[in-house]
C-alpha cells in the first residue's frame, strides 16, 4: 500500500532505465536569472541528443572542453576548478578513467552544470533536502522485479533508508510496525537474523538489522532480538585466529569483527564464549573478544591501509571496520595506536583523497566514490580521538590535532558532484542515485559537519564497553563551513552510524534486561 505522509500521496519508487535516454532537466527561472547576473559566469546550453537521445562525441567532447575553459562561479578557490599540476604521462585505461572522471566532476565542481540550482556565496549547490526525502520514502515501497537480485539484503534497504531519513530529519520511529514485520521473519530459530525470509543468518544482514531496530527504537523492537540464541550463534562465528567469520562456513574478515563487536556492545551480549563455541575455545580463547584487536593488526597491509584480511589490497571500507572495531573495545587513543601503525595509516587515508574532486577513493589507483565520504571520511574522527589522547571529564578537548583531511573538499564534492536533480544520491556524476550512496554520501556529510570527540562520561554501567558510549558531539563553527545552515545534518554516533541517542536507547534498554546464560 503506498504510504501517505503529511497528507501527500507517494509515488511507488522508479528507477531510470539504462535504455531511456536522459530527461532533460530545466532549470528554474529564479536560477537562470541569478546566474545571468553574475559576471563572468554563462550558464552553458544543453547539448543537443542526438538520433540514440545521447549527445554525440563531438556534443560530449564540446561539454568537457566548455567545462575546462569557462570561468568557475565566484567563492570556489582554484584547487577545486583545476586540474592538478602533476599529471601522469604513462597513459593507461586507469588514467584515461581518471582523466574522464576528472573531467565530469570538474563541471560540477565550478558550478556549470544545467542541473545545478541556486548556489551560496561559497559557490556551493544547496542541499536538496525534500527531493532526497521523497527519493528515500519511495525506497521504502515496490520495486520492479529486476530487484529480486536484492533479496538478500533486505534488512539493508530498510537500514540504508531509514537511515538517510534520519540523517534529514525525519523520524523513523512511524514505521516501526512495518519494520518489526519486515524483519520478525527474517530472524534465525538458531540465532542471527538471514538476508531474506528463510534464509540463513549473515553478519552483514544481522547488523543491519539491528541497527534498523534500534532506529524505530521502542520495547518492541528491542524484545524482537532473540539476544540467548544471537549469543550463541556469535559464539560459533568466532575463530581460532581471533576473528569472526560472516556466516557458520563462511569467510572470515573484519566485516564480521565489526559488526560482530556492534552488535555485542549494542545488545549487551555476555562476553563469555557460550559452551558450543569449539573453535575459540580449543584455541584458548574465554571470550568473544580476546584476539580480535590482534586479528585486526595483521590485517594492516604493506600500504599502511587495511585489507579485510591478512595479505590482500588494502580497502577503505575495512579501515572503517577496523578502527570502528578498535573504538568499540577500549578507548581509541589505547587500542588504536597499540594495534596499529599510525603514521603509515595516515598517509594512506591521506592518499584516498583526490583533488580537485575532494571526495575519496576506496583503494589505491581507483576513482573517487560517494559512498567513501563515510567508509573513509569515517576513519578520521576515530584517528583525530585516537590522537588527541584522553578525553575530559565533559565538553570537547581543550587542544586537538584538528582536521586531518580536507572537510572543505568532501564538502563540495558531495553537494556539488553527488545530488541527483531527480532526488537520492550517487556516486559520482553519470551515475545513478541508490539508496545505499544516499545512506552513506549524507553519512560523510553528517560527519564533517560535526566535531565527535569523547569525555570521560559513558551511558553504560559497563566497563568493557563505556568508552564506546561516551562520544558526544557538537556543530562545526559557522566561519569553516562552505555549506548554509540549512544544510546541516542529524549527527550519527561515528561507531554505530545511528543517531547517538538511538545507540544509547537500545544499549540501556538490554542492560536493564540482561539475558541468562
Amino acid at each position: 500500500m503506498p504510504l501517505i505522509i503529511a497528507g501527500r500521496h507517494k509515488r511507488r519508487v522508479r528507477f531510470p532505465a539504462a535504455s531511456l535516454p536522459p530527461a532533460v532537466i530545466s532549470t528554474p527561472a529564479t536560477a537562470q536569472q541569478q546566474q545571468q547576473k553574475r559576471p563572468g559566469n554563462q550558464v552553458p546550453s544543453p547539448a543537443k541528443p542526438g538520433k540514440s537521445g545521447k549527445p554525440s562525441k563531438s556534443e560530449s567532447s564540446n561539454s568537457s572542453t566548455m567545462a575546462t575553459q569557462q570561468e568557475p562561479r565566484p567563492g570556489i578557490p582554484a584547487l577545486f576548478t583545476q586540474p592538478p599540476p602533476i599529471r601522469d604521462p604513462l597513459v593507461t585505461e586507469t588514467v584515461e578513467l581518471q582523466d574522464a572522471t576528472l573531467e565530469r566532476c570538474l563541471e560540477f565542481l565550478k558550478g556549470l552544470h544545467i542541473s545545478q540550482g541556486s548556489f551560496n556565496a561559497s559557490g556551493v549547490p544547496a542541499l536538496q533536502r525534500d527531493p532526497h526525502i521523497t527519493y528515500l520514502y519511495d525506497s521504502l515501497e515496490d520495486y520492479p522485479e529486476g530487484f529480486v537480485a536484492m533479496d538478500a539484503s533486505r534488512p539493508w534497504m530498510v537500514y540504508w533508508a531509514l537511515a538517510g531519513l534520519t540523517l534529514l530529519g525525519e523520524d523513523p520511529t512511524r514505521f516501526r510496525e512495518r519494520v518489526l514485520g519486515t524483519l520478525r521473519p527474517m530472524q534465525h530459530p538458531t540465532g542471527g537474523f538471514g538476508g531474506g525470509h528463510g534464509q540463513i543468518s549473515h553478519l552483514a544482514g544481522s547488523y543491519a538489522a539491528v541497527l534498523a531496530l534500534a532506529l524505530v527504537g521502542g520495547e518492541d523492537a528491542f524484545a524482537l532480538v532473540d539476544r540467548e540464541a544471537m549469543w550463541r550463534w556469535l559464539g560459533r562465528l568466532k575463530q581460532a585466529d581471533g576473528g569472526f567469520s560472516v556466516t557458520e562456513g563462511g569467510e572470515e574478515d573484519v566485516r564480521g569483527a565489526y559488526c560482530a563487536a556492534t552488535i555485542i556492545a549494542l545488545l549487551d551480549l555476555p562476553l563469555t564464549l557460550p559452551h558450543d563455541a569449539k573453535k575459540a575455545r580449543e584455541a584458548g580463547f574465554e571470550t568473544l573478544t580476546d584476539g580480535l584487536a590482534e586479528y585486526l593488526s595483521r590485517c594492516q597491509s604493506f600500504e599502511g591501509g587495511i585489507s579485510g584480511s591478512p595479505g590482500v589490497e588494502a580497502h577503505g571500507a575495512y579501515a572503517f571496520c577496523s578502527l570502528a572495531c578498535l573504538s568499540i573495545l577500549g578507548p581509541p587513543e589505547e587500542t588504536i595506536p597499540r594495534h596499529m601503525n599510525i603514521p603509515l595509516l595516515l598517509s594512506w587515508l591521506s592518499a584516498r583523497q583526490y583533488a580537485p574532486e575532494g571526495g575519496f577513493s576506496g583503494r589505491t589507483n581507483k576513482l573517487v566514490d560517494g559512498c567513501y565520504s563515510h567508509w573513509v571520511g569515517g576513519c578520521w574522527p576515530l584517528l583525530q580521538s585516537a590522537l588527541d589522547g584522553k578525553p575530559l571529564s565533559s565538553g570537547a578537548p581543550t587542544t586537538t590535532v584538528g582536521n586531518l583531511y580536507s572537510r572543505e573538499g568532501l564538502d563540495r564534492y558531495i553537494l556539488s558532484c553527488c545530488q541527483s536533480p531527480r532526488g537520492g544520491l550517487r556516486d559520482k556524476p553519470g551515475k545513478s542515485p541508490d539508496s545505499y550512496h544516499t545512506c552513506y554520501v549524507l553519512t560523510g556529510l553528517s560527519a564533517t559537519q560535526h566535531h565527535h570527540y569523547r569525555t570521560n562520561t559513558s551511558i553504560s554501567s559497563s566497563s568493557e564497553f563505556a568508552s564506546a558510549f561516551s562520544w558526544q558531539s557538537s556543530p562545526m563553527r559557522a566561519v569553516d563551513n562552505v555549506y548554509d545552515k540549512a544544510d546541516r545534518l542529524v549527527a550519527f554516533h561515528p561507531l554505530f552510524v545511528i543517531p547517538h541517542q538511538a545507540a544509547a536507547n537500545m544499549r540501556l534498554w538490554c542492560e536493564s534486561n540482561p539475558i541468562a546464560t
